[in-house]
């Protein structure tokens, strides 16, 4: 959720022997410590800013666009146009070489470019189903569990100027299809070598993991994903060509960060916000961005409905410390990708905590909304009056740093923990009954009747944390859900990280397992941040009997569904010699989980955007022969 502010947000330690030349100062110097390095010179432990390494891996491109259109912009705004260029020549990375020779030296030969679209997809989306159960068979994936606990790399490919590998893939037949974000484009790759069969520009940059679906009734078979900029677009997927491209926000100052679903006709489209990163700016109004749940016609892109998680902001009558008038209620963002029971006629969505006061009802919570109408059926509120931004400390007043001018509420009752929804809800059907599952930063796992909302069974493991608990989401094999805790940088003994599995029907713990880091054989300068981020961050995926499962410090996980055991483990964080010729490196695997198809299972391995290891490459794995 956080991958817009990594362009600049990484601007932390940019003091730095890069720059340590004799002589004056660079002018983006100046720039840099009058308005960036009061957030980023030193951030605290756990923070959520990346460090200097992370900032060597950014473009200028990245980093301009953060300032001009992206989460930044209200920083950018008072910068002339020289500051930009100044403060994005002073931190940027060197510029890599140009042009698209890493897509065209890696083309597939003209007899291997067809892209098959009459296989049956492995998977709609970032859930693999429209249940977001991220459960595979067999069939679905083209390998069995024993085969998924004995793989191999069989290739890599590389993204230019990448440090975060945010999106998910989508696998139909013999072709991948993946959002290369950062590099700005959405690519077709074969699955068995990683040749490029076309590649399409996506100039916004494709944030969230794509959804895959036909565009009406007779309509192409088509990928969609949302840009930075807070457009949706659909591609042709046998060709790449842009169809439609629409704006389905109520806020056009938002990315689009969740992933869409298909949902019949329709596409369901999870709109996010941004305050709470820019309430960390005490000159910043705070706040007024708040998330919804939007419909479009999958035909044309025009827009149904809007579910809005709350109101419109309004002045709240008063100004934080630096004269600055507030503005309430916000936030509740929705970060991730919805579900939908289409026999039932009934989307779930999941948000985010308020970022200003008042709280709502509709902050921290589960959400069923009717899909015909976009009418709220019911709310299901894990955690109330948790109003939290980035100007707030954590979890008490005190908590850990003083708070800014944009936590001007406080000492107003809020329990300031940002213990939102990350990972999207899961339907499970069995025994008769219906419930919606989901995992929550404060390291809560819940069942809730999918007909009125009320709450089945809960467990929890550890405390949780910002960036702890279930952060992305979860997965199920139909008995049992599997719960991957992140908590980086909880000390012990309450650090829960690790995976665990629910017995769905009685909501007992079936097993569990503790991550532990490892730094041994070089892997503390691979990733220096393997001894306090190595839980489990993405979701896992369920393939055959198996989970697999990616963690913080790049390491990737097979366990035995039923038991827990553990089967395999793979090394991501390693360097890579990558089929079109670029240099690559894995690193923190965070995000997008673990998705399969056509007989391989592939990783995104790097994410440098919470102080993360960076890294560049998608990795296929094969079944060793």
């Amino acid at each position: 959720m956080w991958s817009a502010l990594a362009g600049v947000a990484a601007m932390a330690g940019a003091g730095l022997a890069a720059h340590g030349q004799e002589g004056p100062p660079p002018p983006g110097k100046t720039v840099y410590d009058q308005v960036c390095a009061a957030c980023h010179a030193a951030p605290e432990p756990g923070s959520r800013t990346p460090p200097f390494a992370a900032l060597r891996k950014m473009s200028a491109e990245q980093i301009r666009a953060a300032l001009t259109t992206g989460v930044m912009k209200p920083v950018g705004d008072g910068l002339d146009r020289q500051q930009i260029r100044d403060v994005v020549a002073y931190l940027a990375a060197p510029a890599e070489p140009g042009g698209t020779a890493w897509i065209d030296d890696d083309m597939c030969a003209p007899d291997k470019r067809t892209v098959d679209l009459t296989a049956r997809p492995a998977q709609v989306g970032f859930g693999v189903d429209t249940q977001n159960s991220r459960r595979m068979s067999a069939a679905q994936a083209g390998l069995t569990g024993r085969q998924a606990s004995n793989l191999e790399v069989a290739w890599a490919f590389a993204m230019p100027r990448t440090s975060a590998l945010r999106g998910q893939g989508v696998v139909v037949g013999s072709t991948l299809f993946y959002p290369a974000g950062q590099a700005g484009y959405l690519l077709a790759l074969d699955t068995r070598s990683g040749c490029v069969k076309w590649a399409t520009p996506a100039p916004g940059g494709l944030r969230a993991s794509l959804a895959f679906g036909r565009l009406g009734p007779k309509g192409p078979w088509a990928l969609v994903g949302g840009d930075g900029q807070g457009k949706l677009g659909a591609w042709d997927a046998r060709t790449g060509q842009l169809v439609w491209s629409v704006d389905p926000r109520h806020d056009k100052t938002v990315p689009l960060s969740g992933t869409p679903l298909f949902a019949g006709d329709k596409i369901l489209v999870p709109i996010s916000a941004i305050d709470v990163a820019n309430a960390m700016r005490g000159s910043f109004a705070c706040c007024k961005a708040h998330g919804a749940l939007a419909t479009v016609d999958a035909a044309s892109g025009k827009l149904i409905w809007t579910w809005h998680t709350m109101e419109d902001a309004k002045a709240l009558g008063r100004k934080n410390s630096q004269g600055v008038d507030v503005y309430g209620p916000s936030g509740a963002p929705i970060w991730s990708s919805p579900a939908v029971d289409l026999a039932a006629g009934v989307a779930y969505t999941a948000t985010g905590e308020n970022t200003s006061p008042p709280a709502t009802g509709t902050s921290d919570s589960l959400v069923a909304v009717d899909l015909a109408t976009g009418r709220q059926k019911w709310v299901f509120q894990a955690l109330k009056n948790d109003v939290w931004n980035m100007s707030c400390p954590n979890g008490s007043p005190t908590g850990g740093r003083p708070p800014g001018p944009n936590c001007f509420f406080v000492a107003e009752g809020s329990v300031l923990r940002d213990h939102d929804f990350g990972g999207g809800p899961v339907i499970w059907k069995g025994g008769g009954r219906r419930l919606v599952l989901d995992g929550q930063k404060s390291g809560d796992v819940w069942a809730v009747d999918a007909a009125t909302g009320r709450q089945v069974w809960r467990q929890q493991f550890g405390k949780g944390s910002p960036l702890g608990g279930v952060h992305w989401g979860v997965a199920t094999d139909g008995v049992r859900l599997f719960a991957p805790i992140a908590d980086p940088g909880v000390p012990a003994p309450v650090n829960a990280a690790g995976l665990y599995a629910v017995d769905i029907a009685s909501g007992k713990v079936a097993w569990s397992w503790k991550a532990s880091p490892d730094c041994e054989g070089g892997r503390k300068a691979r990733v220096p941040s393997c001894d306090v981020r190595f839980g489990l961050s993405a979701p896992p995926l369920v393939v055959d009997g198996t989970v697999i499962a990616g963690g913080l410090d790049g390491r990737l996980y097979v366990f035995e569904a039923a038991t827990g055991k553990l089967l395999a483990t793979h090394d991501t964080a390693v360097p890579f010699q990558a089929v079109n010729k670029l240099a690559g490196a894995g690193g923190s695997i965070d995000a997008a989980g673990p998705f399969a198809g056509d007989g391989m299972v592939f990783v995104s391995s790097g994410y440098a955007t919470f102080g993360q290891q960076a890294g560049n490459v998608l990795v296929a794995f094969r079944p060793r022969k």
